[in-house]
């Protein structure tokens, strides 16, 4: 197995007292425990821990007998939020593979580079991206092709209405020839009811292979392993505790899996011997209201777009939120606006947390019992912090740094690439965010802005957060994002681009409006309206695409522009 950092080989005592050393143990203990509860719902269907278990062994016997798969072999995952994706993900962790989690939205390009760089062997893929698999899979070291469709763990009848539906009626499904493919379905059903052999796993082995966005250059991997894994849920479940034993009976999970943020809260879900129910589509504001209608739910996962979309919806705002005890808020930076229309319309504050890909993702949450509004809470338990100035040396508690950290879920590093991997780690051992963040005496963190998105006006350094949190609180605006532009006389301005509520608000009002709370150099000297803002898919706003996006003229006009 390939190992790196010695960081990432062992689970602290304190935060494992059950012992476990792999997730395949962990998961199957669990399976035992909570065997008639359910865990899973999509689509109406529900798996219980019997049945995920009874399926996900099924699919870890095809694995070991009916491939030449080995342990320590990579299998990519590019599925949307179905019931078949904890299925085929702890099958193939039981038979002791390395996942690949891929975002179903990717293009031709972009499955061929994290296939080729992941050198995986195998791949479990929705049939609606099986026409971009076609053009890349010999380009690729894929020997192992898995498909399945929508209603594929349905009963008889559902099964084959959903997936015409989805193949005849909504079009999904572009035609493709990959004829060496296996149904998935018929892959489960071969070996149901067997066990899978049994796969010595050690704590340092890896277990995901996560990569990154790639905003700041190619998408890279990082290595996470079973200790990190098993480290970070164990330390979620711990932080998340306060909220009460009922918090995860029915968790909405509208993220996508294969994002590091939906994927361990599924598993600290699990870990509880909760019920998650995925969102395939919550992008569809209409239908995810129409199904959550159908539960009393307890515990919300989101993000700071999907709060303002739902709460601006008149049936979501008309639903039943009495057993809500738990919204999380991760994946990007929490606004004041959001927070308060969510608490407004559900009676529920907004837990918000914080971590990255390379942490597991979490560093940090607030306490449920004692939310902090405007900090991303304390550090979870067996995290050191520490606060850094530009020479790498600690600030004073209430300045501003790169925030930094070291604990057992932080990465071993990132695949086949030692010199970014250097790079991200100070000489200490410390992973460099590339936030700025404050810690607060009490211990509460705040993050600032990203260190790469800060606008530097005439020499003052300005976090598009602070823009971005005044102008959302405007009433006749949804959502905006701050970018800096070039500008001769004082190295940037700010430029702001805003999607309307009110259509007839007008760029003065706005900027009367800044003016009324930011100091005069924050204040945007470009206003631009737009339908929408590019998100990724899981719904953060990307800076980088609206920066890319300001054309040349754009920029001249923006250095004339006046106060």
């Amino acid at each position: 197995m390939y190992r790196y950092r010695d960081n990432a080989s062992s689970v602290p005592a304190d935060l494992n007292p059950q012992g476990y050393r792999n997730l395949p143990g962990l998961i199957e203990d669990l399976f035992a425990r909570y065997s008639a509860r359910p865990a899973f719902t999509s689509f109406g269907r529900t798996l219980s821990y019997a049945e995920l278990d009874r399926l996900s062994a099924a699919f870890a016997v095809y694995l070991q007998r009916d491939t030449d798969l080995k342990p320590g072999d990579r299998i990519a995952i590019q599925l949307p939020n179905l019931i078949q994706y904890p299925v085929v993900v702890f099958g193939a962790l039981r038979a002791g593979l390395v996942v690949v989690n891929t975002n179903p939205l990717y293009t031709a390009a972009e499955m061929e580079h994290q296939f080729r760089d992941s050198g995986a062997k195998a791949l479990v893929i929705h049939k609606s991206m099986a026409h971009k698999a076609e053009q890349v899979i010999e380009k690729t070291e894929i020997r192992h092709l898995f498909l399945t469709q929508v209603g594929d763990l349905h009963g008889f009848t559902k099964r084959h209405l959903l997936n015409a539906a989805v193949k005849y009626v909504k079009k999904m499904e572009p035609p493709f020839s990959l004829p060496d493919a296996i149904g998935l379905r018929s892959a489960l059903v071969k070996h149901l009811n067997r066990r899978p052999t049994p796969v010595a796993c050690e704590p340092g082995d890896l277990a995901i292979l996560q990569y990154t966005g790639g905003t700041t250059g190619v998408s890279k991997g990082a290595m996470l392993t079973h200790a990190n894994l098993l480290s970070n849920m164990l330390q979620g479940q711990d932080a998340i505790a306060p909220a009460g034993k009922d918090w995860c009976d029915t968790v909405i999970s509208p993220l996508p899996l294969y994002h590091i943020y939906a994927f361990t809260v599924a598993q600290i879900v699990l870990a509880c011997g909760g019920h998650s129910v995925l969102i395939p589509d919550p992008r569809n504001i209409s239908g995810f209201v129409r199904e959550l209608k159908r539960w009393r739910f307890s515990a919300f996962l989101g993000l700071n777009t999907l709060f303002i979309a739902l709460c601006n919806n008149p049936a979501f705002r008309e639903l039943d939120f009495s057993a809500l005890k738990l919204t999380l808020s991760g994946g990007m930076a929490l606004t004041q606006d959001a927070l308060k229309r969510w608490q407004s319309v559900t009676g529920c504050t907004i837990v918000e947390a914080y971590g990255l890909t390379e942490t597991s993702p979490a560093v940090s949450i607030n306490p449920p019992n004692d939310v902090r509004p405007g900090t991303i809470g304390k550090p979870v338990k067996c995290t050191d912090v520490q606060i850094l100035d530009s020479d790498g040396q600690p600030v004073i508690d209430g300045a501003p740094g790169e925030l930094c950290i070291k604990g057992p879920q932080v990465m071993a590093g990132y695949w086949q690439r030692e010199e970014d991997t250097e790079k991200s780690f100070t000489a200490e051992g410390y992973l460099r965010t590339g936030d700025i963040a404050v810690r607060e005496p009490d211990g509460y963190l705040r993050i600032v802005d990203r260190s790469k998105d800060m606008i530097i006006v005439s020499g003052f350094n300005v976090y598009p957060n602070e823009i971005e949190d005044t102008v959302s609180a405007h009433p006749g605006v949804t959502e905006c994002a701050a970018i800096g532009l070039p500008d001769p006389s004082c190295g940037e301005i700010i430029k702001i681009v805003v999607v309307r509520q009110d259509e007839q608000l007008e760029a003065e009002e706005l900027r009367a409006w800044c003016r009324e709370r930011l100091t005069r150099y924050k204040v945007p000297k470009v206003i631009e309206f737009a339908e929408e803002l590019p998100k990724t898919n899981v719904g953060k706003i990307m800076r980088r695409a609206l920066r890319c996006s300001s054309t040349t003229d754009e920029k001249q006009e923006a250095a004339h522009a006046v106060d």
